[in-house]
């Protein structure tokens, strides 16, 4: 067993740090107080290849693994874990049309959806249905050229802000096996938006409600079969619990080095922070959960990328134990911080913020729990 990165893995992780550093850290307040993220920033990041980061190369995306993704999300999340979270659940979306699409649905959409030119939103969680997403009420009736959609999606990243709007909708019975998915282009007649979302961090990410009133979509916008839906946005979901721990991790990294950074220098009782060793041994416990994290995390995305019976199982874990960890790390180091950690110009009171949703989303840490408890039992 090899723990060390190959040199692609390196290179791969250093292009996306320095690019976080240039083009995305020096504006990360600017677009948080402004509540938007460029949108040439998103193409500029697509010029990379990172609209499609796992998305087959035949259709425009660059091929690469779930483990890169990881790498991919820390390195650009220690710039700005709003911004890099927002990419990340674009990329889930092209995976999603290109595992599951047909091969005109791919044509259609997945080069723009590789390049960023057209980015996506991710659409499941309802105002009355979030941890039980198979509750989900929104309804696709289906008519003889099109699927009329009526409903709510709540909390989406992208909400009025997106190109397209990857929805999971019912087309059949109560329950999961009655879900579908149906791509929604921002132009269709019946589509519009709640109201920005007023949020605790995330602040860069525009998020509001998306809702359907009588809104058509061609039948060839179906995602692979009807009644295969919730499959779908849970299979989209493993990989997607790995990219929102591996941005919780690159942002308490990020919280962690400024620590260290600001302990060398800041003097107490007549020493530097640095040199006081209760102190010191909470920073040594602070880098070895964030080691012990990462190689949880890493371990699951290998786990991912080779098809892995338990694959699931481990996706669930590493997003609870790394989310959990990275909160904490950067809740210390805001605390380390003293007052300073309070305020917006030290760089730590954002990155709390913004970490504490990793928690939440893309399934609690407690129904994380749930599918890991589950999994057990059934073994």
């Amino acid at each position: 067993m090899d723990f060390g990165r190959t040199e692609e893995e390196r290179a791969i992780f250093d292009m996306a740090h320095a690019f976080g550093q240039e083009r995305i850290a020096p504006f990360a307040g600017e677009w948080e107080a402004a509540g938007t993220i460029p949108r040439e920033l998103l193409a500029d990041i697509g010029a990379l290849g990172l609209g499609g980061i796992y998305v087959s190369e035949d259709q425009g995306g660059s091929g690469l693994k779930r483990l890169d993704a990881a790498l991919i999300f820390e390195a650009l999340s220690m710039a700005c874990p709003a911004v890099a979270a927002f990419v990340s659940i674009h990329n889930m979306c092209a995976w999603m049309v290109d595992r599951y699409g047909s091969a005109d649905l791919k044509a259609r959409l997945l080069p723009e959806m590789c390049a960023m030119t057209s980015v996506a939103s991710y659409c499941l969680t309802e105002p009355g249905s979030g941890s039980d997403a198979a509750a989900l009420r929104t309804r696709a009736a289906k008519t003889n050229d099109s699927y009329v959609l009526s409903g709510t999606k709540a909390f989406i990243s992208g909400g009025n802000y997106s190109d397209l709007y990857i929805v999971m909708c019912r087309t059949g019975v109560d329950g999961p096996r009655g879900i579908s998915t149906v791509v929604v282009p921002s132009s269709s007649a019946g589509l519009s938006f709640g109201a920005p979302e007023k949020k605790m961090g995330w602040k860069a990410q525009p998020t509001a409600e998306v809702q359907f009133d009588a809104c058509a979509v061609p039948l060839d916008n179906l995602l692979g079969e009807e009644g295969q839906g919730f499959r779908y946005a849970m299979a989209g979901l493993d990989g997607g619990r790995l990219n929102i721990a591996a941005c919780a991790l690159g942002g308490a990294q990020a919280a962690l080095d400024k620590t260290v950074a600001y302990m060398k220098e800041r003097k107490a009782f007549g020493s530097r922070l640095a040199e006081f060793q209760a102190l010191q041994f909470k920073v040594a416990d602070m880098e070895t959960e964030l080691q012990a994290a990462r190689i949880f995390l890493h371990q699951a995305a290998w786990k991912l990328d080779t098809g892995a019976p338990d694959a699931g199982k481990h996706c669930a874990m590493a997003k609870r134990f790394v989310t959990d960890v990275a909160f904490e790390v950067a809740n210390s180091a805001l605390q380390l911080h003293g007052g300073y950690g309070y305020l917006a110009d030290y760089g730590i009171e954002k990155i709390v913020r913004d970490l504490r949703v990793h928690q939440i989303l893309e399934g609690t840490n407690e129904i994380m729990r749930v599918i890991i408890a589950r999994q057990i039992f059934a073994d």
